[in-house]
């Protein structure tokens, strides 16, 4: 016989996505909630080490007010160096190592010439004394540095006037030399260079007068830098705030729980084949969803909310009854995920039917007694195997699906089943198996009552080509018997590739009677007394209730019967 093809499915199906996160909202509102919990109480179990604050002006040599802070930011780094950190340790007699201190504190420039320092200790005392140490460690090497710069400079310029020195003395072995020469025998020439000598005698005499100045200038050294750089404000310890420090904490806490609660719903929502939707449930079950339920309300909303269930619940029952009411076969309710829910519809079912009802129980739990039990239903429990009842009797079965749950009872709760399946409970392969399994023994599947689905679902759960088991082609076949038309025999099916043809026993659904077509107004302009007139509209008959002509689908044919794949 013929497959159902199978739709293309998307590879991020972003409503079924959003679909699984709020479906998750008690994973990620717990996840959320433990982390507003664990960052208060590390708060209060772990609290955070004295700190002890400090701040330094810092003076340099090439201060300018267009400064965009370069040279702050190298003090930062030179403060956060081993060297410094190692100074502040051995002024205060610690072991620690330099490099685990320089985890304990950090360097801000506030301004181009204002560093603050942020020390942790110990204690309030150890927080002051290291805060106190690592300042005069960076101001002792930040003079020393001004310092070292400062002595370069003039040994470099008692350098130069030393060479300028040796010139000089070539200089004057030169006049020397010339005038012994002159004094022997004067001539124009030698007067000449004379001269000429004379004058880079002066001129390196003045150069080695101005280095030597400089050299002593710079010798000096920088001491309005030195004096300048100094702390301004004395360490103090910071006061630390339980409150401040639980809500900072807690806020973490609950962002971090929040962000990781919303990546494993959407992790699951994509690796977990699990349908939520309305149109996936349908599709893989291969029958219409016909009513949904919300489950039974959870904590203090069970008060004010059992009322509205209890009536939802109730409406879906007489839905059922009056599309199997005038089927004289036995009916079943399958449960698949919610036993409970199912127990309850069908005590409701039972005390819809205006007859005697035997309502067969195979529910593992034993869900139906105690609700039977509790409730006060006059409704007739049996087991499975119980002897036929009688013919004013109707038998409703109630069993399950659920994965570990026998299969050789389905046929003996009854030939047609109306699946009530909890939204997102099973994976689609399980659906599948379900869908195989009832096919398998020629059950018809009546429709789908969804529990629990979700609230902002806007897909549509109607399959288009099923009229011989939906409640539309049951009610057309109702209309059709009310107004006499004759039963014709079901069509036979088409014949199978191998040419051989299906009988109606491998039918995977019972194959219902034609519903005689009601006659389409014909369309175009209708004349009337040479007026032209609009066509009169299709009008549905109250009595159908809301039911659309069963011409307005198409024709069941063998071809439609195709196994849930």
């Amino acid at each position: 016989m013929t497959t159902r093809p199978s739709s293309s499915q998307p590879l991020l199906d972003l409503p079924r996505l959003i679909a699984s996160v709020r479906r998750g909202r008690r994973l990620w509102l717990s996840l959320a909630l433990l982390g507003l919990v664990v960052g208060g109480a590390l708060a209060v179990v772990l609290p955070s080490s004295p700190t002890a604050v400090t701040k330094i002006i810092v003076l340099h040599k090439d201060d300018s007010p267009t400064d965009s802070g370069t040279l702050i930011r190298t003090d930062v780094a030179l403060l956060q160096t081993t060297q410094i950190a190692g100074a502040a340790l051995k002024a205060v007699n610690s072991t620690q190592k330099p490099e685990d201190f320089l985890k304990d504190y950090q360097g801000l420039g506030l301004t181009n010439n204002v560093l603050q320092v942020t020390v942790k200790g110990t204690s309030a005392a150890d927080a002051t004394a290291r805060a106190k140490a690592l300042a005069d460690a960076f101001i002792a090497d930040h003079a020393q540095r001004n310092q070292a710069a400062a002595s370069a400079q003039a040994k470099a310029l008692s350098d130069q006037r030393n060479q300028i020195q040796a010139q000089l003395a070539d200089v004057d072995a030169q006049i020397a030399e010339k005038e012994k020469t002159n004094a022997r025998g004067r001539t124009a020439g030698n007067a000449t260079e004379l001269e000429t000598l004379y004058g880079r005698r002066a001129a390196l005499t003045a150069q080695i007068s101005d280095f030597e100045q400089r050299a002593q200038q710079a010798g000096i050294g920088t001491p309005q830098i030195a004096a300048g750089t100094q702390i301004i404000e004395t360490p103090r310890v910071l006061p630390r705030s339980l409150l401040k420090t639980g809500a900072l904490n807690s806020g973490i806490g609950l962002a971090l729980g929040l962000a990781l609660g919303l990546a494993l719903a959407l992790v699951t929502g994509v690796v977990r084949d699990r349908p939520v939707l309305r149109r996936e449930i349908s599709e893989h079950l291969g029958a219409s969803v016909i009513a949904q339920l919300s489950s039974p309300p959870r904590g203090p909303a069970r008060f004010w909310r059992r009322s509205r269930g209890v009536t939802d619940r109730k409406r879906i029952a007489t839905t059922l009854v009056r599309a199997i009411r005038s089927d004289a076969g036995s009916v079943s309710l399958l449960e698949l995920g919610c036993p409970k829910v199912t127990a309850a519809l069908a005590l409701d079912m039972a005390a819809e039917l205006d007859e005697p009802v035997a309502l067969v129980d195979d529910l593992p739990g034993g869900e139906l007694r105690t609700l039977a039990a509790a409730s006060g239903s006059d409704a007739r429990l049996v087991a499975v195997d119980a002897p036929p009842a009688e013919p004013e009797e109707r038998r409703i079965g109630v069993g399950s699906v659920s994965p570990g749950v026998a299969w050789t009872d389905l046929d003996a709760l009854g030939e047609e089943t109306v699946l009530v399946v909890r939204a997102g409970k099973e994976s689609t392969l399980w659906l599948h198996t379900v869908a195989r399994q009832l096919a398998d023994r020629a059950i018809p599947i009546i429709g789908v009552v969804v529990v629990d689905p979700d609230p902002r679902d806007r897909t549509d759960g109607t399959l288009w080509d099923g009229l011989h088991t939906a409640l539309r082609g049951r009610a057309a076949a109702q209309r059709s018997t009310d107004l006499d038309v004759p039963e014709t025999t079901p069509s036979v099916p088409e014949p199978a590739g191998d040419g051989r043809k299906i009988p109606d026993s491998e039918a995977p659904t019972r194959i219902l009677a034609p519903v005689k077509p009601v006659a389409k107004p014909q369309q175009g302009k209708q004349i009337r007394n040479g007026v032209p007139r609009r066509p009169t509209p299709l009008l549905h008959d109250p009595a159908h209730k809301g039911e659309l002509p069963a011409d307005h689908f198409s024709p069941v044919t063998g071809e439609k019967n195709a196994e849930v794949s």
